[in-house]
């Protein structure tokens, strides 16, 4: 029986290990994309209640620029703690 218990609470912590690390790469993604997807939705909802959206659809098109932006600059020690 001991030896069964071992192997449940093994496959447990690796449970947990995957989700952890799910976890922290949605937070990522969520930190580079988040004012997007905040705007695009706001667009969406203010559409879908007879509203103008455009406004919400043109902050979320400036957000995905500034996040290509800072995506594609260049990261090394000299710039390490600026904007990160």
């Amino acid at each position: 029986m001991g030896m069964k218990q071992k192997q449940l609470g093994q496959g447990m912590t690796e449970y947990i290990i995957i989700v952890a690390l799910i976890a922290i790469a949605a937070i990522g993604v969520y930190r580079l994309f988040g004012d997007t997807v905040r705007n695009q939705t706001a667009g969406m909802a203010m559409e879908l209640s007879g509203q103008d959206g455009g406004t919400a659809q043109g902050r979320a098109a400036a957000q995905a620029s500034a996040a290509e932006t800072d995506a594609n600059t260049a990261r090394n020690l000299s710039n390490y703690t600026g904007n990160n």
